[in-house]
């Protein structure tokens, strides 16, 4: 059975802090390390009143410094918005820290809009030297020697930091084929192009010092339940998250309602439904069919999981069941087809 990972935007819920939202991260990343969950990501996110993971590398340090074998790393970390020297030392001085267990993931978007990422001192071109600063940064993780460059991070160099490539579209894809590094899909959000996306990065894929065979991990909001009303009711917490950034007027996440369709218009709705579509929500019967079914159509080596929950002990509740549910699934042989 493939790992099963948990990527965590820290959501800030409604009158909530971020100094609360921060420490309900840690806890359930402790929580994910004793059910045996493989890596604990964080994302970056800018000027979103609902998410607490900003400054990434600083949250990652905070989790991996209480937890104890759970990998953490950045889901990702947007690379156009810094200098690819001073990520290298960051993840460098993480690494140090807590050796064997960080991972560097990275992306071009700004993870904001275009007025924060000029606050950002973003320029928009930046996003077009992404593969040149990716390749920057993987220099900066090489062994010194007299052919290095002047520069060197420190900490940083020599040190053996696994970096992804993440993605959205095909761009993605297409670069860590040739560079010959681990992709992951972000389907939790955008997954129009998820199949196509990793066509092309097996089929383009090039072996490399980094990897030799491709390994791609596909994203997927899991909300279980003991029932599926009840978590068909928990999901709407992410569902209103997504209507009001449509709308242009993000928040803190709302706690979920009964009925959506008295709160929203049916045009809003049909409108966020192809952008949840990767999504396992249900009981944990509904949830082991929809994840296997992704497998089976994905091939993933491995998910990647948001658990976009409005109640913490509820996310909490919802990971426990979707353990159990890669249980089941690994001790079923060969693997049934949920179609």
């Amino acid at each position: 059975m493939i790992p099963f990972s948990v990527l965590d935007l820290s959501p800030i819920v409604d009158g909530n802090t971020a100094s609360q939202a921060l420490h309900n991260t840690l806890d359930l990343a402790q929580h994910a390390e004793q059910l045996g969950f493989n890596r604990y990501w964080l994302a970056e996110h800018h000027n979103m009143p609902g998410i607490a993971s900003a400054a990434t590398s600083v949250v990652i340090g905070y989790v991996a410094g209480g937890t104890k074998t759970i990998r953490v790393g950045a889901g990702g970390i947007m690379l156009p918005n810094h200098s690819p020297l001073v990520i290298a030392e960051q993840f460098g001085t993480l690494e140090s820290l807590y050796p064997g267990r960080i991972d560097l993931g990275l992306g071009r978007a700004p993870g904001s809009d275009q007025v924060t990422a000029r606050a950002l001192r973003r320029d928009a071109t930046d996003a077009d030297t992404f593969p040149q600063d990716v390749v920057e940064l993987l220099n900066y993780f090489q062994p010194a020697d007299d052919t290095n460059q002047f520069v060197q991070a420190v900490p940083g160099t020599g040190l053996n930091i696994p970096v992804w490539i993440l993605g959205s579209s095909l761009f993605g894809a297409q670069l860590a084929a040739v560079l010959g590094l681990p992709y992951a899909f972000a389907s939790h959000f955008a997954p129009a192009q998820l199949m196509r996306a990793l066509d092309i990065y097996r089929s383009r894929f090039k072996p490399s010092p980094y990897l030799e065979e491709p390994y791609a991990m596909v994203a997927v909001n899991v909300v279980a339940a003991d029932t599926d009303r009840e978590a068909e009711r928990l999901f709407t917490s992410v569902q209103q998250q997504f209507l009001h950034i449509r709308r242009g007027k993000a928040r803190q996440m709302q706690p979920p309602v009964d009925d959506l369709t008295a709160h929203w218009p049916d045009y809003e709705l049909v409108g966020i439904e192809p952008v949840l579509s990767c999504s396992a929500v249900g009981s944990p019967d509904t949830v082991r069919r929809n994840l296997a079914k992704l497998i089976d159509q994905t091939k993933a080596d491995e998910l990647i999981m948001t658990v976009p929950i409005y109640d913490h002990k509820a996310r909490k509740h919802s990971l426990s069941i979707a353990a159990q549910v890669r249980e089941t699934m690994a001790a079923q042989k060969p693997l049934v087809n949920w179609s």
